[in-house]
């Protein structure tokens, strides 16, 4: 009897102990449990590195020399780094805040674009003609904003450093021509 309530009590208790709790958070709350880099240093990026890029003399210039808010078209952020980035996620970050800010419009890249032109290309023969989605009407855009990721780590016994680099370039399209150049880092320190 003894072994049998000692035997239901062990079980209870690694039961309890490998049992998993789930809480809900604000998606906003920071939380870093690896050290390695994630959704809070990508929001962070975007919205430090975007800023940066519409107050600058450079971007206030050229939209002012074209006369309109310029058109701007996401191109790849290359990751460098020795980490698994999602770069079509941190890519999506910066997009929202670019259409978000009022300053610059946005158009699609080109994976979304070839996926609008095959769309459009089924309209011609499937859709009522007087709803059909017209061809060249796409909105060409003037500059595409891309760049890379950077890290280097330094480690001693437990410890470890980690500084992430973000570097944007933003290019008009027409001319090849570097409008503005931004970047920003993140360091991390991390005890095990």
């Amino acid at each position: 009897m003894k072994r049998a309530l000692l035997l239901s009590l062990l079980s209870v208790f690694v039961f309890a102990s490998c049992s998993r709790t789930v809480t809900r958070i604000n998606p906003s709350t920071e939380i870093d449990l690896s050290g390695r880099w994630n959704d809070t240093d990508s929001r962070k990026v975007a919205d430090q590195m975007i800023e940066d890029l519409f107050t600058s003399d450079a971007f206030k210039k050229y939209a002012e020399k074209l006369g309109h808010k310029p058109v701007v078209v996401m191109g790849m952020i290359k990751n460098k780094t020795s980490e698994h980035i999602d770069a079509g996620n941190y890519i999506k970050k910066f997009e929202m805040v670019i259409l978000n800010s009022g300053l610059a419009e946005l158009v699609e890249s080109d994976e979304f674009r070839d996926k609008l032109r095959k769309e459009r290309a089924e309209q011609q023969d499937f859709a009522d003609p007087a709803t059909v989605a017209a061809w060249g009407k796409e909105q060409g855009a003037d500059v595409m904003l891309f760049g890379e990721m950077n890290s280097e780590t330094d480690t001693y016994n437990n410890k470890r450093v980690v500084n992430y680099q973000t570097t944007l370039f933003l290019t008009d399209i027409e001319t090849n021509k570097r409008i503005w150049l931004g970047q920003n880092e993140i360091k991390k320190f991390v005890k095990n």
